[in-house]
This record gives C-alpha cells, sequence and structure tokens, in this order.
C-alpha cells in the first residue's frame, strides 16, 4: 500500500507508510493547513510532515553517551531528526478516518518498536505516537513533529513558554533566557530556527479565512522548535520532547531532556489540530 487516505469530519489527509510514515498532505474543509508535497518528492521539506524519532532535531556528532549515530547532516556535522523518518511503515489498519501505522527498527545502539495512530475525531485531526524500548539496556528517547504548515501573507502564530533559546551557526542549543512566548505576526516569527521551553502544550495559527489550535500532550508537550525561513514561505512549528542536542549540553537539557526508557518502557505522546474556518482573535494562546 503505497499511501493511506483519511477523509473524514472535513479533514483530508495523506500518509505515506513507506516515507518514514509521514504526511504528504492535509487540509481541513479543502483548504491546505501544510505545504502539499510535490509529485514523486520524499518528505523532509519544504512540505508535509514527518515524524523525529527516537530524537528530534540534532545530535552533534551523532554523539549519544557511548555511542555513535549516523551524521546524516555533513555540513554541520550533525545526526538529524532520527531514525524512523528514513525507514518504511507498516499499515496495521485504514479506514475512511483513522489509520494505524507500526514500525519496528534495529538501528546502531537503539531497539525499538513505534506505533503511530492519526485520526479524524470529533476533536480535530489527532496523531498519537507510542515508542518502547525493545532492547536489552537503558537508552535515551525523544520525539518530535516536524510539520510544513503553509504561511500565507497574514499570518499570525501565538504560544507561551518559558524559556528561549539562543544558538550557534549550527543551530545548536547556547544558552536559554525567559520568555513569554510568541503572539504576532510574520515580523515576530521570520527568521526563526529557535527552540523554546516551559511550552504549555498549545500554539495558534491564524491564516486569512483559517485559524488552527494545536495541542500536544504527554511528551510532546514541553518544548517547542519554531523554523520560519524568509526564502520559504512555510512555517514550521515542531513539537518536541526535549532540548536539541540534549545528551551532549547538559546545561540547556535542564530545560529538556531525553528520557531513559529502560527496556519494555514506553514514550507516549499525542497532538490534537483543530480548525475553523474564520480567524482566530489575534492574542493570547
Amino acid at each position: 500500500m503505497d499511501m493511506v487516505r483519511i477523509d473524514a469530519g472535513g479533514w483530508d489527509a495523506v500518509l505515506a507508510p513507506q516515507d518514514g510514515g509521514g504526511l504528504t498532505a492535509l487540509r481541513f474543509r479543502g483548504q491546505d493547513i501544510l505545504v502539499p508535497t510535490p509529485a514523486g518528492e520524499r518528505l523532509g521539506g519544504p512540505f508535509g510532515a514527518f515524524w523525529m524519532i527516537p530524537w528530534a532535531n540534532r545530535l552533534d556528532g551523532g554523539r549519544l553517551g557511548a555511542h555513535r549515530l549516523p551524521v546524516n547532516r555533513v555540513a554541520d556535522g550533525t545526526a538529524i531528526h532520527g531514525l524512523s523518518r528514513d525507514r518504511p511503515w507498516q499499515v496495521e489498519h485504514a479506514t475512511p478516518d483513522r489509520a494505524v501505522l507500526a514500525q519496528s527498527i534495529v538501528a546502531g545502539p537503539y531497539r525499538y518498536a513505534a506505533r503511530l495512530e492519526h485520526g479524524a475525531t470529533g476533536e480535530g485531526f489527532a496523531l498519537d505516537l507510542a515508542v518502547t524500548n525493545t532492547g536489552e539496556a537503558p537508552l535515551p528517547f525523544g520525539a518530535g513533529w516536524h510539520p510544513w504548515f503553509v504561511r500565507p501573507p497574514g499570518t499570525w502564530l501565538s504560544f507561551r513558554a518559558a524559556m528561549r533559546f539562543t544558538h550557534d551557526a549550527r543551530c545548536l542549543p547556547v544558552a536559554a533566557a525567559p520568555c513569554t512566548g510568541l503572539d504576532g505576526d510574520e515580523a515576530a516569527f521570520l527568521g526563526l530556527d529557535t527552540h523554546f521551553a516551559g511550552w504549555d502544550g498549545v500554539a495558534r495559527m491564524a491564516w486569512p479565512g483559517i485559524g488552527l489550535t494545536l495541542a500536544a500532550e504527554g511528551a510532546l508537550a514541553t518544548n517547542l522548535q519554531v523554523y520560519a525561513p524568509a526564502e520559504r514561505a512555510v512555517l514550521c512549528v515542531e513539537p518536541s520532547s526535549h532540548v536539541p542536542d540534549a545528551p551532549n549540553r547538559p546545561g540547556p537539557a535542564r530545560h529538556g531532556p531525553m528520557r531513559v526508557l529502560a527496556p519494555g518502557e514506553i514514550l507516549t505522546g499525542r497532538i490534537i489540530l483543530s480548525a475553523e474556518c474564520s480567524h482566530l482573535p489575534k492574542g493570547g494562546a
């Protein structure tokens, strides 16, 4: 099965099990929420959405304690976005309103089983993640979701957070300073590739004619990466379980460490997207 489609409750989603279990398209009542993936393109951006498992963002030099993960961003010497997005998932269940994908990974020090459920529910469009350490030793785990939202003129972003990080030229965290989050149009977020900690798990976006609320739970509700490149009309608002490069940066990691899972332990997280076809009030996440 090459693609899986969910079409219910006003939501139209296309999943790519063979391409990391990502979303190639997501629409609400015919309006694009994610930048649609061009035909024949692999997920990774600047379109669609993919999962970052068993770590989010970057590991400097691929270092994870005594272990070394493959450096797949050679230009900056980092292992980026985990292992799951480069490997296929199996379809366990598929109906017009719900799809369940599963994946079993053996790579480097990692042995884990992951389960993804996507569904159109009464609450909105829900994404549920569970990752189980199936190895024989405890190991740090993390996760994140990397959507490429549309960014037409008039886009507004609002969320609350406690800390905002500065970063180096490779977008690895350096230091955190208190903040209240963001609440504004492009003037507030354009050019960011910035990590926020102490996030309350809710982010709101407004575009002409539609408003979207992203509400995260569990492991995905503590940290947020925001990426808004000036050269592309996209907006990435990425729920994450930890600070980038947390295993190698004990200072920043105080604001979001990876979680050490014992054999058999499970990391879970949920994201619910709810939309309405009108502008959200500006201000107040």
